[in-house]
């Protein structure tokens, strides 16, 4: 058919298209708004399939401190505190998430995520912890903090002014 065009032509893409009508959905719904039927993953960005969180020992010594600014020192990685837990953060997509943000191998998932519902999931959730380290800076700081006085932060108590008599 001459003359007439069709959406690829357009420069339209399906994919991306519904990706961007899925993120307009996720601005406007909720989870209580979710009518009987509907499934909260056709809403979703997929979070929990874009990273994995490791708990990780509680570090007690500077060596442990040290070691754990090593993790921050690659890239994708951050760790949290919650609730007196440690974790380490790995920022990655599964190689299985589709572009329509859908597994991929859904029938043959790993129990984990067979394991995993939407019950307390991240869809309508901003998380904050505890504690939040994004850099290998933020965690140093933190370990000064923790294993250097405070006197190494500060500058030295200036000496004091003589005391002048007035007589009058």
């Amino acid at each position: 058919m001459q003359g007439q065009s069709n959406c690829y032509s357009l420069g339209y893409d399906p994919i991306s298209s519904q990706s961007k009508m899925n993120q307009l959905k996720l601005k406007q719904i909720k989870r209580s708004d979710l009518k009987p039927g509907e499934v909260l993953c056709d809403y979703c960005t997929a979070k929990c399939c874009r990273y994995f969180a490791l708990t990780i020992d509680t570090p007690e010594t500077y060596e442990d401190f040290d070691f754990i600014r090593w993790y921050l020192l690659h890239r994708d990685t951050s760790l949290f505190i919650e609730e007196d837990t440690w974790y380490l953060v790995v920022h990655t997509a599964c190689d299985k998430l589709m572009a329509d943000n859908r597994c991929g191998i859904y029938e043959t998932r790993p129990q984990i995520c067979r394991d995993y519902t939407t019950d307390n999931c991240e869809f309508d959730n901003d998380a904050t912890y505890d504690q939040l380290f994004e850099t290998p800076e933020q965690f140093h700081e933190y370990m000064d903090a923790r294993f250097f006085s405070a006197s190494r932060f500060r500058s030295p108590r200036p000496t004091a002014l003589p005391v002048v008599a007035i007589s009058h």
